[in-house]
């Protein structure tokens, strides 16, 4: 009950009656007043008794007094209209039915249909409460084939007090609607997104879901050409929101739910009665239903089950791989697995960790040396960092992971092999690396050889199995390779990665790379990819060998040139990134090239530019301009002067913050577009048109 509008008396079924009021922290009202009798069940019909129901009771409540019924209402009290809305039917008698839609701009919320009803055999009441009409803050209407929208502000917290509405409609009507969460995380209890079929929105009849928290399922379908989503958002913390993923299907069909992580499904039919059944790979055990029906509203009968890797369990087969539970999307609280791995006796057991990730100091992997709890500890690990590769003594390892109360890692991927005791473990091919060898025999030699742009971060480029103290092994680490940090390279030609390529770089680097090429020569360098976090990952070049030469450009963001030249033998580059947020980075091909005695070098075209000229002879001039929207940073051509040098570096276009605009029509850009804009801004355009005009 909320609102202005006085209830209908309630009787309680038994012999109790529970009142919860509950206030938000904005305004303050008067408040309410009610009055409540206690009686025997069998005096509501007999006997009966008075009720207090406000100032205005005519026609609104039944009279009845100790003598028996003196009065039964057959009017239902005016509902009233709601606020930016309107009311269709004015009939308040038994059994009539009323209607409320909302202005344009609103979303209805409540029952867009109540009926008056007879309440306990002598009262009248309305079915449910009026609507209310809500202001739409946000939302649109899409169509098909598909498409992708989210929440408001994804993946940061969306806004409070909001009342989003999407409406979907497939452009061919004789299709449906289906729906899919890449993400989904509402705050749970206080805001919901709504989902209904059609696009009569806010409609309880066609409500099809309504989802809360972080729990969904694979695939919501409509049953008509079009499907509404409403999100309700409290006055209070939010969180990320969602991102959805829509598109047109068959009628009279569920969509394809996939296939289950690690599992293995049956059938192909999505259609309405079709069935699916599911089992998973071998070792992992199968959480949820064995069967899914696609239903007759076009919902599947349950979500896709899970294949999880079990908490306890032995492996006996010569290789295998062993996960932490719901490996990659975090292992969960409170856990005590143990796996124990046997392989035939005189054989040894070879793990290599793929990936690692537990929450630091709390949560733990111990790797020990036999089948029970005292056996030797070979390691014991815990955090992010990945272990090097371990081999047991013997033919037995006991893996004993511990997970606390709280909080949760992406957990581990572990493969394992078992070998001979006269010959080495098998030690992969090196990530980034090409390996030669594939005899793991005593006396038996590898090699590893790092990628183009990889140096060797572990181990040497030939490791030998020997026999060393009394122990079958490589004679080192086995060989990694990554992209360093920096670094002084003097080949005609190679390869520059930021860190951690192809992954991720990490947080507060500062890496200094120098090329440089024979006298005589210059430097050009090419982009190939370039994706660092927009105005705090900065890569400088300079035009020289330090850091003090001349600057040919600063790059953040995915704005790069295509190329760049140095003026000498050498070029300087300079990459720092701050403590938070990292992206893929860069891949950067340099070469030594002659300077031409009689032009310059081509000196490239800028991003979202054009050039005027292919002239690069000695006394000849470029010039450039910009795309609409972007302005030019220096307007001056380019003259190729007698040094073979252009006057000036290759001028850069620009989406700048504010500025005069003028002409009888052009483009505004925010500033850095595409890419994101900065923070902090207060940005002001002037347009100016012909007088007279507008």
């Amino acid at each position: 009950l909320s609102g202005m509008n006085i209830p209908p008396p309630v009787i309680s079924n038994k012999n109790w009656l529970r009142l919860h009021f509950v206030t938000d922290s904005n305004h303050r009202y008067r408040g309410f007043s009610a009055h409540y009798q206690v009686k025997k069940a069998i005096d509501f019909k007999s006997r009966g008794f008075k009720l207090f129901p406000g100032k205005d009771n005519s026609n609104k409540f039944s009279i009845l007094n100790e003598g028996g019924i003196k009065q039964v209402s057959n009017l239902c009290p005016d509902p009233g209209e709601p606020e930016n809305g309107k009311r269709i039917g004015s009939d308040f008698s038994l059994g009539a039915t009323v209607q409320f839609s909302c202005d344009e701009d609103y979303v209805l919320q409540g029952s867009k249909t109540i009926t008056c009803q007879r309440i306990a055999e002598v009262f009248a009441a309305w079915s449910d409460h009026r609507p209310v009409c809500k202001v739409k803050t946000c939302g649109s209407n899409l169509q098909g084939p598909g498409g992708t929208f989210t929440s408001p502000n994804f993946p940061f917290q969306y806004d409070s007090n909001a009342q989003c509405v999407w409406v979907i409609t497939a452009i061919n009507t004789n299709k449906v609607i289906q729906i899919n969460f890449e993400e989904f995380d509402l705050e749970i209890g206080y805001d919901t997104l709504t989902i209904g079929d059609g696009g009569e929105v806010g409609d309880p009849k066609t409500v099809l879901q309504v989802l809360t928290g972080s729990f969904v399922p694979d695939l919501i379908v409509s049953m008509s050409n079009q499907m509404w989503l409403h999100l309700q958002t409290d006055e209070s913390v939010g969180s990320i929101g969602f991102k959805v993923n829509y598109k047109e299907i068959e009628k009279e069909s569920c969509g394809d739910p996939g296939t289950p992580l690690y599992g293995i499904r049956e059938g192909d039919g999505f259609s309405n009665r079709d069935v699916l059944r599911f089992e998973c790979q071998f070792g992992f055990e199968l959480i949820g239903e064995k069967s899914i029906i696609c239903q007759e509203n076009n919902q599947w009968s349950a979500n896709i089950p899970i294949c999880i890797f079990p908490c306890l369990s032995n492996f006996t087969a010569p290789m295998g791989t062993v996960l932490s539970p719901d490996y990659p999307e975090g292992y969960g609280n409170n856990l005590n697995c143990i796996w124990t791995i046997i392989s035939d006796p005189g054989s040894r057991i070879h793990l290599s960790f793929n990936d690692f990730d537990l929450e630091s100091q709390f949560d733990f992997l111990a790797v020990k040396d036999g089948d029970s709890v005292d056996s030797p500890i070979i390691g014991t690990f815990t955090g992010a960092e990945v272990p090097s590769h371990l081999t047991s003594n013997g033919h037995i390892l006991r893996l004993e992971f511990q997970a606390d109360h709280s909080m949760s890692g992406r957990g581990f991927n572990i493969t394992y092999n078992t070998f001979g005791h006269n010959e080495c473990p098998d030690p992969g091919v090196p990530i980034n690396a090409r390996r030669f060898g594939d005899n793991f025999q005593l006396g038996s030699s590898i090699s590893v050889i790092c990628e183009e742009g990889f140096i060797k971060t572990q181990g040497t480029e030939t490791i030998t199995c020997m026999l060393m103290d009394g122990k079958v092994m490589w004679s080192g680490p086995i060989p990694k390779c990554g992209a360093p940090c920096g670094g002084h390279f003097s080949s005609p030609s190679g390869v520059i990665l930021s860190p951690g390529w192809p992954g991720y770089y990490k947080d507060s680097l500062n890496c200094e790379w120098v090329i440089e090429a024979e006298p005589g020569h210059s430097i050009k360098i090419t982009f190939e990819r370039f994706q660092t976090e927009l105005n705090y990952d900065v890569l400088e070049v300079h035009d020289g060998p330090n850091l003090l030469s001349p600057l040919l450009g600063s790059y953040n963001g995915t704005q790069v040139p295509q190329f760049l030249f140095s003026s000498s033998n050498f070029m300087y580059l300079l990459f720092t990134t701050d403590n938070s947020r990292s992206n893929n980075g860069f891949k950067i091909h340099y070469e030594s090239v002659t300077v031409n005695t009689y032009s310059c070098l081509d000196p490239g075209i800028p991003v979202h530019g054009r050039r005027y000229g292919h002239d690069f002879s000695i006394g000849s001039t470029v010039s450039f301009s910009c795309d609409p929207g972007y302005k030019l940073s220096h307007e001056e051509p380019l003259l190729c002067e007698k040094n073979h040098w252009w006057s000036h570096p290759l001028p850069t276009c620009d989406a700048l913050c504010g500025g005069d605009v003028r002409g009888p029509s052009g483009t505004i850009l925010s500033p850095g577009y595409p890419d994101l804009y900065p923070n902090s801004l207060n940005c002001t355009w002037t347009v100016d048109v012909t007088h007279g005009k507008g």
